[in-house]
């Protein structure tokens, strides 16, 4: 349902405009893992989607029939998990590792948490990988697609001795970059849907100092 109706309005969506726009709005958290050693063995992932699309959720599971913005212990049961239930092959999650220019294989998600913050939903989950070195690795969350724009708002949690550092897009040059590549397709190769999401990134560079 969540992924499959993304999906189908994105592709709408990138093939008419002359800029792009996303539709949804998520702030992203990250919690990594390590095993002691330097290296990162998963990540919890939490989305904090924006108020207009957590009402549309609430409307089509039929939570919060009230209106209050809270949920109570059966409804958030129901909704853990919500935006995990379908996880197509091929569907990287909308979180992208890379080490050394390798992009690192993340296990399937495994929701950890669900809440309701100021109307807006709260979502965790887990995804295992690794063991990866912790010091070089490039962290990015977008959707490929742009139809959710992902921004690393954090907190991020990282082991002891790492350190990051957020490089946010250029929106002028990111629209740009759209134009132009758009500008060089034919009209069935922009209805077919265009990943772009990249283009408008935000991109986490984590360092580590050596052990002592």
């Amino acid at each position: 349902m969540f992924h499959r109706a993304l999906a189908t309005a994105a592709a709408l969506v990138i093939a008419a405009p002359l800029d792009a726009h996303p539709h949804v709005f998520v702030d992203v958290a990250l919690r990594f893992e390590d095993d002691g050693a330097g290296n990162l063995t998963g990540v919890e992932v939490t989305w904090r989607y924006d108020d207009f699309f957590s009402l549309l959720i609430f409307a089509d599971m039929g939570l919060d029939p009230d209106g209050d913005g809270a949920l109570t212990s059966a409804e958030l049961a129901r909704l853990k998990g919500f935006d995990l239930v379908e996880w197509p092959d091929g569907f990287e999650g909308d979180l992208y590792l890379t080490a050394g220019g390798d992009k690192i294989a993340l296990d399937h998600p495994v929701p950890t948490d669900i809440r309701i913050e100021a109307g807006r939903i709260v979502a965790s989950h887990r995804r295992s990988f690794g063991p990866v070195p912790a010091d070089g690795l490039r962290v990015e969350p977008y959707d490929p697609t742009y139809f959710v724009e992902y921004t690393l708002a954090g907190p991020v949690v990282l082991p002891e001795g790492c350190a990051y550092a957020i490089t946010e897009p250029d929106l002028d040059e990111s629209q740009r970059a759209f134009r132009d590549m758009v500008a060089k397709l034919s009209a069935e190769e922009q209805y077919s849907g265009v990943e772009v999401g990249n283009i408008f990134s935000d991109i986490m560079a984590i360092s580590c100092r050596a052990p002592s």
